[in-house]
């Protein structure tokens, strides 16, 4: 960055003073100091000391104590998630900026953290993850020196390989070839990573403009979501970002199951938790689209269960990866072996991992209890719920247990800024099968509709 703006630097700790100092100025509420939305703000700063003192070149004890700070907030935030449904009268509080001012925010932000990530050096991450890399796709076992974060990690196993990242810097003595394939392999993670980001700001508006009808609290919501000291410290964090992208669009997506299925799905298959939003969305759907949702996601992971054997040269291989895909390879290090967490950084890094047992037990039984609970089930429930299971599941989450804030920061903020939702239920705000696509194709379903003229209009209930 020094490159382009003369003398310019910004370290995290000066960027967590002054994001947090904007966000309060455009979106604190100074005549409403007691409402709802100065609570959620101050939760959502209050992650930002935790994530100063979890970084690497912190002492042990205060690592672990921004772990524990980062679990209480976390706590905190889950508590307000699950009350958010108890919570029917919703006035329009908007930004003390306008619409305008908010704009050209969301841009210049958007710039700068782009601009960030395309001038940051080489790291060591970048050749460690196209050596990883080539070891997966020549169906080669992943050499013991790999970093045990590579080989723990839930989810698809290329995808957490493909997006590994340090802060370390390149190794001076680093070969030719491999500094050549560290550029590659550079490009393409943070251009997909940029792009995701990019993704994630223009889900926040559509959402803002078709399902919440208003512009300005779109706009809004992207600015905080870039304003927030996290998405700076993450923007290239592949891992981060991108099955945030993927759930923010289902929740832009959430009046066609067959296509917020995908989404979830595709998402799930690369970091495992959020296949736990199925029983909540199939109790939303359960009216009306639950068997295109399941259809959907199910088909999704199917496929890429099997393309699973694409990287495997054996039974074992397949397996194994197949654990890992699906948690199982965590639950059985738990059950028969002592886990690496004197090599993983994270809250179970101090604490004894076996704990994560009955943890996972609660997260689990939250998310099946969502399937029945709230009984009526309506859009607003869909965005707090959803960020209350995937931020659940940080509890459980092994490596950097607490700091994938991704993965449901988009939902919290989706849920800081809605309207008052409740009529937004299944039978009334979901797409009906015949009304789909498929009546284009099907000509007994185009036959059995009449006309096109059924359809819905974007962001709003189907037409009568």
């Amino acid at each position: 960055m020094r490159e382009i703006l003369f003398e310019y630097e910004l370290n995290p700790t000066t960027w967590v003073y002054i994001s947090s100092l904007m966000t309060i100025g455009i979106f604190f509420k100074f005549g409403r100091f007691w409402s709802i939305r100065n609570l959620d703000l101050m939760l959502l700063i209050g992650f930002a000391p935790g994530l100063l003192m979890v970084a690497p070149h912190r002492a042990e004890w205060v690592q672990q104590f921004g772990y524990g700070w980062l679990f209480t907030v976390s706590g905190l935030m889950l508590i307000r998630m699950l009350l958010d449904t108890l919570m029917v009268r919703r006035p329009l509080l908007e930004p003390n900026l306008s619409a305008s001012g908010l704009t050209f925010t969301c841009i210049a932000m958007l710039v700068f953290l782009t601009t960030n990530v395309i001038t940051q050096s080489l790291k060591e991450s970048e050749v460690t993850g196209a050596v990883l890399a080539d070891h997966l796709l020549q169906k080669k076992e992943l050499p013991e020196t790999a970093p045990v974060a590579e080989r723990s990690t839930v989810g698809y196993p290329l995808f957490h390989i493909f997006a590994s990242y340090s802060d370390r810097p390149l190794p001076k003595q680093t070969p030719p070839e491999q500094v050549e394939r560290a550029l590659i392999r550079r490009a393409v993670t943070r251009s997909v990573a940029v792009l995701a980001h990019l993704a994630v700001v223009l889900g926040l508006i559509v959402i803002g403009y078709r399902h919440f009808e208003n512009m300005h609290t779109g706009i809004a919501m992207a600015s905080l979501y870039l304003l927030l000291p996290y998405t700076a410290q993450t923007t290239p964090r592949l891992d981060h970002v991108l099955p945030a992208a993927l759930l923010v669009w289902a929740a832009e997506a959430y009046r066609r199951p067959a296509i917020a299925g995908t989404l979830i799905g595709l998402a799930a298959s690369f970091i495992f938790y959020p296949l736990l939003l199925v029983p909540l969305w199939c109790g939303y759907y359960w009216r009306r689209g639950r068997w295109r949702f399941v259809i959907a996601v199910g088909t999704v992971l199917l496929v890429m269960t099997l393309s699973l054997l694409l990287f495997s040269k054996d039974r074992e291989t397949f397996l194994s990866q197949l654990r890992q895909m699906y948690a199982l390879e965590e639950m059985r290090e738990i059950f028969h072996s002592k886990p690496a967490t004197e090599q993983v950084a994270g809250f179970w890094h101090f604490h004894i991992a076996y704990y994560r047992i009955p943890v996972f037990v609660a997260i689990v039984v939250l998310a099946g209890s969502l399937a029945i609970w709230p009984p009526q089930k309506n859009y607003a429930t869909l965005l707090s719920c959803s960020g209350a299971v995937m931020l659940a599941s940080q509890f459980w989450h092994m490596p950097g247990g607490g700091t994938y804030l991704n993965w449901y920061l988009p939902w919290t903020i989706l849920m800081i800024f809605r309207p008052n939702l409740e009529d937004r239920i299944a039978p009334s705000a979901v797409v009906p099968a015949e009304a789909t696509w498929l009546v284009h194709l099907l000509p007994a379903l185009r036959a059995k509709t009449g006309s096109a003229g059924s359809l819905s209009p974007p962001g709003g209930r189907p037409s009568s």
